[in-house]
């Protein structure tokens, strides 16, 4: 009895652990999805993952220069019309510099509009006085010379008397040619090249009070095309950096529509044929499905990128993109948001497969 004593008790240990191990185990139930998963809707159809996008597609949007941001004038969700203003950097200094540029234009043009406003009316009566006093100056001075030349007793007056008068009457000859000429350039006004230049110094201030404008302007950054903002990373006070981005400052979207961009795998892209019916389904809800209409094939085709992390999945995949409308317009889709796409194609594989062998054999 000792002998078997304790193979007894071993077996009736390991009978209870067992019992009691199936009776307190977890049962899992089968789960269910809250809904059916998608399914073709014809005998032929090519799957794809499509993703929802505006028809101007996503338009990642920069500043022309880096600064700080001083104003936001949108947030994400709102329509803006094409010209509208985003957001703006600081200008303050480019305004300083503004301010200087105006007051030099300001000084060319009225260097300009003196040059062409001469003669002015107030100067012309002087002038015209200055030619009266010249000729009475000149009748004074031939009277004289000829009262000095009538004496005929030479012994009268001196020869140095005579040359003096003579050449007083020669003076004022020559004072009446001057006023005479002065006269006559300041009414003739502004000498041409001078004008000339002076329009070159007006245009120069024009061309640098304009660059500084533009300068002003590029710190604001207005919408492209009338859209919606689907993202908005810009902040107040923030320093926004110009260039291509990681993250785009804003992301816009324009166009009527809602467009889908389906990825087809390379082995499958052969069946699919332009103008042929598809339909999307919404992931999470095969509930919710709407027809597509094409619009166009995206001829380059590209790595993968829409991965699923199924093991079985090849990372080295190539797909074929092509372009989907939603025919209501009114669709509840979110942009970004993935999609199942069914394509129905008319031609069976199997038809082509004999087809290429066929042809292959031939070229043999």
């Amino acid at each position: 009895m000792k002998r078997f004593a304790i193979p007894f008790v071993a077996a009736v240990s390991l009978t209870f652990a067992v019992a009691w191990t199936m009776a307190f185990r977890q049962v899992r139930r089968p789960t269910l999805p809250p809904s059916p998963p998608p399914s073709a809707v014809a005998p032929q159809t090519v799957a794809g993952i499509g993703l929802v996008e505006p028809e101007s597609e996503n338009i990642a949007l920069s500043c022309s220069v880096s600064g700080m941001v001083t104003g936001v004038y949108v947030k994400a969700g709102d329509r803006v019309q094409a010209g509208q203003r985003l957001f703006s950097l600081d200008d303050r200094d480019l305004q300083a510099d503004l301010r200087v540029k105006r007051a030099a234009l300001d000084a060319a043009r009225a260097r300009l509009a003196k040059l062409e406003e001469q003669p002015r009316a107030e100067d012309i009566p002087p002038a015209e006085a200055r030619v009266r006093e010249a000729q009475a100056n000149l009748a004074d001075a031939e009277v004289q010379m000829r009262l000095i030349e009538s004496v005929k007793d030479r012994r009268a007056v001196r020869e140095e008397d005579v040359q003096r008068r003579r050449l007083a009457y020669k003076a004022s000859q020559a004072r009446l040619a001057e006023t005479e000429a002065q006269l006559a350039l300041l009414k003739a006004g502004a000498w041409a090249p001078d004008i000339a230049a002076a329009k070159s110094e007006v245009a120069r201030a024009e061309a640098e009070l304009k660059l500084v404008e533009t300068n002003i302007d590029r710190l604001t950054t207005r919408a492209p095309i009338d859209a919606v903002i689907l993202q908005n990373r810009v902040r107040l006070g923030q320093y926004a950096q110009c260039g291509p981005l990681s993250e785009p400052l804003m992301i816009l979207g324009g166009g009527k529509h809602i467009h889908i961009r389906a990825d087809v795998d390379e082995n499958e892209a052969w069946r699919v044929r332009p103008n042929t019916p598809a339909v999307a389904y919404v992931r999470g809800d095969a509930a919710q499905k709407y027809p597509l209409e094409f619009v166009r094939f995206e001829p380059y085709v590209i790595p993968k990128k829409s991965l699923t992390g199924d093991t079985t999945e090849r990372v080295d995949t190539r797909v074929l993109q092509v372009v989907y409308r939603v025919k209501d317009p009114n669709a509840p889709l979110y942009v970004g948001q993935q999609m199942d796409v069914y394509i129905e194609t008319p031609v069976p594989s199997t038809a082509f497969r004999r087809h290429s062998g066929s042809a292959a054999g031939g070229a043999q």
